[in-house]
């Protein structure tokens, strides 16, 4: 990635940023209210009662860049999906790979 692409900003700066976001109202929310808030949330009940405590922090692998031909109609498929095209390839092969080490181990 070009490093004039990359971008950071501190949480005071986004606060001071063209922001149409209302800060006093996120800064009054409690905990209390934030919490009911998650327990009502229908898309967050599968995640309700994870043991975060257990989480381990993954750092990937640094990526290698190669040059490699596929057939177009691939390609395209992958591309037509959007952003992160090249990311979800890798996905597919790494799911490959798992596959064929566990059967042969």
């Amino acid at each position: 990635m070009s490093e004039k692409r990359i971008k950071s900003s501190s949480a005071k700066g986004m606060r001071e940023s063209d922001s149409r976001t209302d800060w006093s109202r996120v800064d009054a929310q409690t905990d209390r209210a934030i919490d009911e808030r998650i327990e009502s949330d229908e898309d967050w009940a599968e995640f309700g009662n994870v043991d975060w405590s257990q989480a381990v922090i993954v750092v990937p692998n640094r990526k290698q860049a190669i040059s490699i031909r596929l057939d177009p109609d691939v390609l395209e498929y992958f591309r037509a999906q959007g952003p992160g095209y090249q990311s979800r390839i890798n996905a597919v092969l790494r799911a490959f790979v798992r596959d064929r080490l566990r059967k042969a181990g």
